[in-house]
């Protein structure tokens, strides 16, 4: 018994179904479609019966020996090859005229390029251009004003308030140590209590536009004693790890990613310190693709436990810690 379909009823269609149709129509022959199409056979026989039902009208007719289009089926190969072309010239259109998403990521091998990488995995469609404004103090008018699309950074000791326009999301609370050169004293212990950092002055090196960088620091070292040997100006990891090995002073840094040969990193404990980095946007030029791209981001940040603190004690600057309370 045949199916009747009322009239007006709203009918779905799948383009792909659509496109498993008109393959079937040029060859009219279900095995020879089933190849062109790289699906098997049962699946295509499957597919069209699916899409009759859904129609409530047969489009083919098929026996043993021959397949043929039924006068329903004309009309729906002829208006399905138009429906596919237009599908093609939107999605040309789109993608040949969606402005990439700018995204700084400060400078190469922090946490952000970690989430870029991840995104390039994850949506290799995604078109984004990186950028790297070495702070983000230096990130934020641009943000402002729509040349920039997503920053990432810590929110506080930025030399003024973080303009109330943007939006932020919580990405990681990451736990640094300190980079050594070889032979340095603190190299015997797997882990370095931050307090033994105090009889070892510290290699402060930070760009000019990283001012909540440089405050993380002056924060550290008033917290705990702690002693500066030098202050260099310099951009990116490589120049502190060239500075490292050059002057032989211990720095704060990350203790994942690639150390060059004559380098150690050591986690520091008691407490761990931490560093807040936040995904920052103006909110009044996000899109699709912005969305898509903090949604992947949040997502990663969860299953990575990024926001998790530290079972032991742990240390945040004040304003870090009192907004992180402020948010449970």
């Amino acid at each position: 018994m045949t199916a009747v379909r009322c009239y007006g009823e709203r009918v779905d269609l799948d383009l792909r179904q659509v496109r498993y149709a008109v393959a079937l129509a040029d060859e009219l022959h279900f095995g020879r479609a089933a190849a062109r199409l790289t699906i098997a056979q049962q699946t295509l026989s499957s597919q069209i019966t699916t899409l009759e039902k859904r129609l409530g009208v047969p489009l083919f007719t098929r026996d043993r020996r021959h397949v043929a289009l039924t006068p329903a089926g004309e009309i729906f190969i002829q208006r399905g090859r138009r429906l596919l072309a237009d599908a093609q010239r939107l999605i040309d259109d789109v993608t040949r005229s969606q402005t990439p998403l700018r995204i700084d990521v400060l400078t190469d091998g922090l946490t952000p390029s970690v989430l870029v990488q991840h995104l390039r995995a994850q949506s290799p469609c995604l078109p984004f251009e990186v950028f790297q404004s070495q702070g983000l103090a230096a990130a934020l008018p641009r943000l402002l004003t729509g040349d920039l699309d997503l920053a990432f950074g810590r929110v506080h000791g930025l030399g003024r308030p973080l303009p109330a326009a943007l939006a932020t999301m919580p990405v990681r609370l990451e736990p640094l140590g300190v980079i050594l050169p070889d032979g340095h004293p603190l190299t015997a212990h797997d882990q370095v209590p931050l307090a033994a950092l105090a009889a070892h002055p510290l290699l402060v090196h930070t760009a000019d536009e990283a001012a909540e960088w440089r405050d993380w620091i002056d924060e550290a070292l008033t917290a705990f004693g702690l002693r500066v040997a030098l202050r260099v100006r310099g951009h990116g990891r490589a120049a502190l790890h060239a500075t490292v090995a050059a002057r032989g002073y211990p720095a704060f840094g990350p203790t994942t990613g690639h150390l060059p040969d004559g380098l150690t990193a050591r986690p520091l404990t008691d407490p761990v310190p931490l560093y807040p980095w936040h995904a920052v946007w103006n909110p009044t030029t996000t899109s699709p693709a912005l969305n898509r791209t903090l949604h992947l981001i949040h997502t990663y940040a969860q299953d990575h436990h990024w926001h998790r603190r530290p079972a032991n004690d742990w240390w945040l600057p004040e304003p870090d810690r009192q907004a992180l309370h402020s948010t449970n």
